[in-house]
């Protein structure tokens, strides 16, 4: 589990410290100060590529000037068997520590030990974690804030393995409640107009206006077998064309999402923990703890008193609490149906109680920004601690571009652009990167031009243009020259001298802290991001660093270096579902 950025600026801190130490023994120094200085890494590489403020930091409790303080440090500094050959003061007392040839190799040595895992951490420790995304109402095609949400919760579940959590990814169908119901209606009311004409019966405002919808109904009509309507009652034709629909919805959406390169370890069906009695146990409980009340014969969630416990629990003060406009919510309607809240609450019971995952991780549209709080405070009131146990992920909308214009219209559907339509119109590997590219927390503009544009302007195929270069540049090699990439350990690290070979290691070796940030701000559009930085300093290197014709050593430490950035770019594009093809 490497990272090597934080070992050399934990090895700058160290030897610092032992500098000083060593100074004040021999009285070139008053005595060891305990100073909270920092190491920073210098934006001009000229100036070092870690500096350390500690002679700043000291100066005051030591009596003397900083750059003083540098002198009998750099004085007394050992830096042999360090990872660096040389260390400078700059402008009022900064140390500042040049990277030798052993730190270039050690980066090169432990990229090739871990292969495709390097990155890997051990900072989830194996807790259990589970990453909950699309979760699509299952009453027509996914859209293109589901496609977003798909890349981004598989990403993240990713990325969270990577960094040693025992990842789960669910997918929670929404096939119970009010949308099932106008689903329903909405099939009944196109099989109605089908046998009576359109004239003769109103299709419902609210209902579902898609071609899926009459395809349903013709569907069903076709395969029923009874006359419709006939004498059977309205609610068994609903029971009847809502089970139809889902029945072939759910594949649907099964089989898009696969050509998309997400699978799901389960797909949770709401209707389970109605039938179950969960959403009754679970309000029940909220019961037993003082949480809910009556009223106009419902059952309301005392959403205001547990808002204002996390609130205060938080740091907000009485006074701000008091301002904010809170409201209850309903959890049992009058007529005896719980509401989706209820439900909501349930599940997540289900997720951190049942289930005993440690952390439950939603990927939600911003337009559900106002449920997040009140979920975790009804976790709360749970005993659940859903204020640090479920986190939402909250994405903003896609703008989808062509020609420069927007595009609203689905061929198909008549409504918002669906997954199916889009995987016609661009590759997997194009959406999946387009869609991770930016912050859940930024909108995303998804230009169809550029996706599938073959040329540096495309993001990803500068990205995997990068990785079939070093591909056909192995293989060229090995047929030309007869040479073969070299083992880490037979490589002469010292010939790294250029600027752009220099910046590409260090590049290679930012991953795990790369990994560490996309962990700790749920956020997997670092991958990407970064995959464009190490593409450009390659390219960059490439052109700069001559390989073929060179000496032998120059020759095999360059070869060794443009391959590892091949493992490199195949292992970050794997984390995000994109392919590193080997031609292009």
């Amino acid at each position: 589990m490497s990272n090597l950025i934080q070992a050399a600026r934990d090895q700058v801190s160290a030897l610092t410290q032992a500098a000083c130490e060593k100074a004040a023994a021999a009285g070139a120094l008053p005595s060891v100060v305990q100073a909270s200085a920092k190491v920073d890494i210098p934006k001009d590489p000229k100036n070092g590529d870690y500096a350390s403020s500690y002679a700043l930091a000291a100066a005051k409790a030591m009596g003397m000037s900083p750059r003083a303080i540098a002198a009998v440090i750099q004085e007394h500094l050992t830096l042999e068997g360090s990872y660096f050959e040389r260390v400078e003061i700059a402008g009022p007392g900064f140390l500042n520590f040049f990277l030798g040839a052993r730190w270039y190799s050690d980066v090169l040595s432990d990229i090739e030990a871990e292969g495709m895992t390097y990155g890997r951490s051990g900072e989830g420790a194996g807790r259990r974690v589970m990453v909950e995304f699309v979760s699509a109402n299952p009453t027509g095609p996914m859209h293109m804030g589901n496609a977003r949400g798909g890349v981004l919760g598989d990403s993240l579940a990713s990325v969270l393995k990577r960094a040693g959590f025992d990842t789960w990814k669910e997918f929670y169908v929404n096939d119970a409640g009010n949308q099932i119901n106008k689903f329903a209606r909405s099939i009944y009311a196109r099989c109605m107009q089908l046998t009576l004409g359109e004239d003769r019966y109103p299709f419902p405002e609210d209902g579902y206006h898609g071609d899926d919808i009459r395809e349903l109904a013709q569907g069903f009509l076709a395969q029923s077998g009874a006359p419709f309507p006939g004498d059977t009652p309205e609610e068994e034709w609903l029971t009847a064309m809502s089970a139809y629909g889902l029945d072939r919805n759910i594949p649907k959406m099964k089989a898009d999402l696969n050509k998309y390169g997400i699978e799901y370890d389960e797909w949770f069906f709401e209707s389970t923990l109605h039938e179950s009695g969960y959403v009754a146990e679970t309000v029940g409980l909220l019961t037993e703890k003082g949480w809910t009340y009556e009223k106009d014969g419902a059952l309301w969630l005392d959403t205001t008193g547990l808002l204002k416990q996390k609130y205060l629990a938080e740091g907000k003060t009485q006074e701000q609490v008091d301002k904010l406009d809170l409201k209850d919510d309903v959890l049992r309607r009058a007529n005896g149906f719980y509401t989706y809240f209820a439900a909501d609450i349930a599940y997540h019971r289900n997720k951190l109680a049942q289930r005993g995952f440690d952390l439950a991780i939603n990927i939600w549209g911003a337009d559900h920004h106002g449920h997040v709080a009140r979920l975790q405070a009804a976790l709360d009131g749970l005993g659940l601690d859903g204020s640090h146990r479920l986190v939402i992920v909250l994405m903003q909308l896609v703008n989808l571009l062509q020609d420069g214009q927007p595009v609203r219209m689905s061929k198909r559907s008549g409504k918002a652009i669906a997954l199916h339509d889009l995987l016609d119109e661009v590759s997997v590997d194009a959406a999946r990167y387009f869609f991770n590219a930016r912050s859940a927390t930024s909108p995303v503009d998804f230009d169809l031009d550029l996706a599938v544009r073959e040329d540096s302007e495309n993001p990803v195929y500068y990205v995997q243009y990068a990785h079939a270069r070093i591909c056909s540049l192995v293989r060229r090699l090995a047929g030309e020259a007869g040479a073969a990439v070299p083992a880490a350990g037979a490589v002469d690290a010292s010939v790294f001298s250029t600027p752009e070979e220099r910046a590409l290691v260090k590049n290679l070796a930012q991953l795990p802290e790369e990994l560490h940030l996309a962990v700790r701000d749920f956020d997997p559009s670092r991958i990407n991001r970064y995959l464009i930085t190490l593409a450009g300093d390659f390219h960059r290197f490439y052109n700069a660093c001559r390989i073929k014709g060179e000496e032998d050593r120059v020759l095999s430490a360059r070869l060794k270096l443009a391959d590892t950035v091949r493992l490199v770019i195949a292992n970050c594009l794997a984390l995000i579902g994109v392919t590193a093809p080997e031609k292009m």
